[in-house]
């Protein structure tokens, strides 16, 4: 965990957050748009844009302009959910889409055109907006792209009480596999997020005009129904008056829940707090009030979050209810999954890890591991990758930061209680194993957890978990992390298209597991399609490379180095990203190739 000092600094080694949305609730009261003859005939569910407002008031602050242009603008699905497949079969391989039609017991899958999607951001240059001024000069015009998974609520009371789907739509740039919807009866925001840059507009009044672009109206069956909503901008300043609601009061309120899994949240702050190394995003929040729902709100995989915006659907409400009382940051609480198709054997990825409490005792009777399915720890090659000068803890020296991932393919989640003798300074650890229904049916010791008081951490490290080395041209090993100790949490999706991922898991920051120093017992999940991502930016945890001659390196993630803990497959834990040293001692380069086809450092 990083002290308070370290959070202060800004230059450091940081993940993007994934997209997240404005959560505007979306009341029963709003009508959709019926499809012309043209757009019936196209199969699938019934999709219309709408405006949960006629007219918004965003803000642009005098010591960071920019308007977030969120503007209140959903699409609904009506007559089934908007559901969608993206994987690529390798790294060498192209991304691709496919949506999946239910009708019934039948099940169509649709192959978006070849191109059409090339990330996990979600589809691209789906809404079109027109901004024109009092006199009715267009003063803006750009395309957004649009996150089926975007903060959503439902359009009808009888629609389902939660959606199935993930909450977000994942930035790592080694995801595997995603999916995406909009459920039945919900409506997803269509503002970027993340994704979109803040645009530059003059205080005024406006009128914005928001269509869905030609290609997915006739792509998916969507009437041509532009939107219009009248923009005010107002200008602000960071400083307020005492007790007023000016950014700083905002900041202040947000940052006071940015506490746990380092860098697992998007950050108040442009420097990242929290969790030693675990990769925090590289924005910060939207430059605007804590309730405007500009900035991020919830998101599986990355929280905690700042306070969410004040009208949202009843699972958000619960979920904001929990985190003003104290309970803890966003988990699955707030988000009961549906049990739609989940049965002994198989889950549509709405299942929840079993007991999110450790056991009340330590296991007796004799250790067995059963013939039941069982994690597959994974490693994703290294990313964000950069050199950093030690910062003032080792000053003058030249270091190798980068940020890794180690994920559970599965079909089992890795679920690890540790249990501690009264007195004694480590838990053991064992490992639990589960059949289809769920039920314990055995388990193993595998290794220890130990207590890490340093500010900032203060929470229980499960031993020998990952390593990290830099090897040399020939991949014999020559620095070595000191980093191998960790909390585990789902930080990041992944692949959601693996045999019983979880879209909805529940230990997702460092709030809701790795216990207190007086804590007697603790339970730590990976689940199926997580993964768990440190950034390795501190002296003893990035890769001294002060005295080593320029030339090419590779980064190993090495997850399970010990083989401790029992999976399906021990054979497919590494993971190796080149990289390229050059420059002089203090001074310092590194070039990063492109991994296939991911180019991204």
């Amino acid at each position: 965990m990083m002290t308070r000092s370290q959070q202060s600094r800004t230059s450091r080694l940081t993940r993007p957050s994934v997209a997240i949305a404005a959560a505007v609730a979306v009341t029963a009261g709003v009508v959709a748009a019926a499809p012309d003859a043209k757009t019936a005939a196209v199969a699938g569910p019934k999709l219309s844009l709408i405006a949960a407002s006629k007219s918004v008031t965003l803000d642009s602050w005098k010591e960071d302009p920019g308007v977030y242009l969120d503007l209140g603008t959903y699409l609904t699905s009506e007559k089934g959910a908007f559901e969608f497949k993206v994987t690529r079969k390798s790294y060498k391989d192209p991304v691709v889409a496919s949506q999946i039609i239910r009708s019934g017991k039948k099940t169509t899958t649709k192959a978006l055109p070849a191109g059409l999607v090339k990330d996990y951001s979600g589809l691209p240059g789906f809404t079109e907006v027109n901004v024109v001024d009092a006199a009715g000069k267009s003063v803006l015009k750009k395309t957004e792209s649009f996150c089926p998974n975007n903060a959503s609520g439902r359009v009808r009371p009888d629609a389902p009480a939660s959606s199935k789907f993930p909450q977000s739509c994942p930035a790592n740039p080694f995801t595997l596999g995603s999916v995406w919807g909009v459920e039945n009866g919900w409506a997803a925001n269509t503002y970027a997020g993340y994704y979109s840059a803040p645009v530059q507009l003059a205080a005024g009044t406006y009128t914005a005009k928001i269509s869905v672009t030609k290609k997915y109206r006739d792509l998916f069956g969507i009437a041509n129904k532009p939107q219009s909503v009248k923009l005010t901008v107002r200008e602000r300043s960071w400083e307020a008056p005492e007790g007023g609601s000016g950014r700083a009061a905002a900041k202040v309120a947000s940052s006071s829940l940015h506490a746990g899994h380092a860098g697992h949240q998007a950050a108040a702050d442009p420097a990242p707090s929290g969790h030693a190394g675990h990769g925090a995003p590289a924005r910060t929040d939207a430059p605007a009030a804590a309730t405007t729902g500009a900035g991020a709100t919830f998101n599986v995989g990355h929280g905690p979050y700042p306070p969410a915006p004040p009208a949202l659907p009843w699972a958000l409400k619960k979920q904001a209810a929990e985190k003003q009382a104290g309970k803890g940051a966003l988990g699955a609480q707030g988000f009961s999954a549906a049990r739609v198709g989940d049965r002994a054997g198989q889950t549509d990825g709405s299942r929840q890890a079993p007991g999110a409490q450790p056991n009340a005792k330590r296991p007796t009777g004799k250790a067995a591991v059963p013939n039941v399915p069982k994690p597959d720890l994974r490693s994703l090659p290294a990313y964000g990758i950069t050199v950093s000068d030690g910062y003032e803890d080792v000053p003058g020296k030249d270091y190798l930061a980068f940020s890794a991932n180690v994920w559970n393919a599965g079909p089992a989640k890795l679920v690890v209680d540790g249990f501690r003798s009264p007195g004694k300074e480590l838990m053991d650890a064992y490992q639990y194993f589960y059949d289809a229904k769920g039920k314990q049916v055995g388990y193993t010791p595998t290794g220890t957890m130990e207590w890490d008081p340093r500010p900032g951490h203060e929470h229980w490290h499960f031993t020998d978990f990952a390593s990290y080395r830099l090897l040399k041209a020939d991949k014999k090993e020559t620095v070595r992390s000191g980093k191998e100790a960790f909390c585990l949490a789902n930080t990041d999706a992944v692949d959601y298209t693996v045999k019983n991922a979880n879209w909805h898991p529940s230990n997702t920051d460092l709030s809701t597991a790795c216990g207190q120093e007086n804590s007697i017992s603790v339970r730590e999940v990976l689940d199926v399609g997580s993964g768990d991502t440190y950034t390795q930016d501190l002296p003893g945890q990035s890769f001294d490379i002060t005295n080593l001659p320029n030339g090419t390196y590779y980064i190993q993630v090495l997850a399970n180095p010990e083989n401790r803990l029992k999976e399906t497959n021990h054979k497919n834990n590494s993971a190796l990203r080149k990289v390229v040293l050059g420059g002089k001692k203090g001074a310092r380069t590194v070039k990063v190739p492109a991994h296939h086809l991911v180019n991204a450092n």
